[in-house]
């Protein structure tokens, strides 16, 4: 199976090297031939895992560019799938896709002791710009968030510790479907029991702003709960001339464009790090005419779970307070997104002994919290665990962040990556 067709002079990436500018494919039946990529940590151990790397690095960078290139948007990740599964049944696993098409999961090695390690496989409805070779083909899609080195990576893992002569209990890996579609296909993935007997679940995410190397942890919230609001508001109209005959549309809106997000500011608590951001506002088109009716949409964001269970009825009761005074009718649309993740200590020292022994003591970060959402949360609902942050920055020149079509990063990440999911596990069984 030919996974990815290299082009003539491919750009450089990330590590500042031109990759596979010789090899007329990145990997075929009869092996791989391609430049090699930086292992950073090489001679770390264990010999079963310096051994595949060795081999099976090229594969890694191979997978991630064949799915970056042919990026699949949530729940449509049918191909992305079938590459997963096709990768796993060769070394004799058995993966099982979920009830909804795309996304799997599947087990390695035995025992009752099972530690699960996630990847996300969905890409976002953006057009890529970077102007790599193997740039996205299907126009409006692509992976500017990094999933397909997520993918990677967790591919690379198993096939690892596929090769390990023995493992202390079972690895579940997780190939979850929708990560960009609110609520979220972690859902999809617990309500197939994808975390029926796991102890511990355990991801990596993309981060530009961390060198390549090294791996951000925090005990507590690293990402907010996120929520959609939107408001659509109902008046007779009228002419504006005359705006006491009528109910005022576009100056309730603005009522509740700035008065919600001030009283929000004083019914929770600052230290939850709740934050309301408009992002789109339509109402009428002539400039003497007051419309009949108005749409308000916007982000609703918390770092806090106590908060986030509280805030659909305050934010009812704050838009009525502001529009009753108006007489503007209106329709609130409160969707609940996901919850924010909350690493525990306990999983965060695992998962900090992983990087530690992956990488060496100094590829330990500190992390912010972040105000971007993020599905994990839904697995820390059920299980305990941890989530982290994959430095993909060469450590020159621009940083690309994430969500953005011109995102690029440092393939040398991805060996880091399955390093780290290894060595996360064996100490998670240990």
């Amino acid at each position: 199976m030919t996974v990815l067709d290299s082009r003539p002079e491919l750009p450089m990436e990330g590590d500042g090297r031109r990759h596979d500018e010789k090899s007329d494919v990145l990997i075929t039946d009869s092996g791989v031939s391609m430049s090699d990529v930086a292992d950073l940590g090489v001679g770390r151990g264990p010999a079963w895992l310096d051994e595949w790397l060795a081999s099976g690095a090229a594969d890694v960078v191979a997978w991630r560019r064949h799915i970056h290139a042919h990026p699949e948007l949530s729940r449509q990740e049918n191909d992305t799938t079938e590459l997963v599964a096709e990768v796993l049944r060769s070394v004799g696993l058995h993966p099982t896709v979920l009830p909804g098409g795309t996304g799997l999961i599947c087990d390695i090695g035995t025992g009752e002791r099972c530690v699960a390690l996630r990847a996300d496989i969905d890409a976002l409805p953006l057009q890529e710009n970077t102007g790599l070779a193997f740039a996205s083909v299907n126009d409006g899609a692509c992976h500017a968030c990094g999933h397909d080195a997520h993918t990677a990576v967790l591919l690379g893992a198993a096939l690892a510790l596929a090769s390990a002569p023995e493992l202390p209990g079972r690895v579940r890996l997780i190939f979850q479907p929708a990560e960009e579609s609110m609520p979220g296909g972690a859902l999809d993935v617990i309500a197939a029991g994808g975390l029926d007997g796991v102890d511990r679940i355990f991801g990596l995410h993309c981060d530009p702003r961390l060198e390549v190397g090294r791996v951000g942890t925090r005990v507590g919230a690293i990402t907010s709960a996120a929520d959609l609001l939107e408001l659509k508001l109902t008046s007779p109209g009228g002419h504006t001339s005359r705006p006491h005959l009528t109910a005022d549309l576009v100056h309730a809106l603005g009522t509740v464009i700035t008065g919600l997000p001030a009283l929000l500011s004083r019914r929770v608590d600052p230290r939850s790090g709740t934050v309301l951001t408009w992002g789109a506002v339509h109402a009428g088109q002539a400039a003497n005419a007051v419309p009949q009716d108005g749409l308000l949409r916007g982000t609703l964001r918390t770092g806090d779970h106590r908060v986030w269970n509280d805030l659909e009825p305050l934010v009812k009761d704050l838009v009525q307070s502001l529009l009753w005074p108006t007489g503007v009718g209106f329709e609130l649309e409160h969707r609940r997104g996901v919850p924010p993740v909350v690493n525990d200590a306990e999983s965060t020292a695992v998962l900090r002994a992983g990087i530690e022994a992956a990488l060496g003591e100094d590829a330990l970060a500190g992390t912010e919290q972040s105000s971007g959402g993020e599905d994990f949360g839904w697995y820390l609902e059920h299980v305990s665990g941890s989530f982290a942050r994959l430095g993909v920055w060469s450590g020159e020149g621009r940083q690309y962040d994430l969500h953005q079509p011109t995102f690029v990063l440092d393939e040398r990440a991805l060996l880091a990556g399955v390093r780290v999911m290894v060595h996360t596990a064996l100490t998670s069984l240990a």
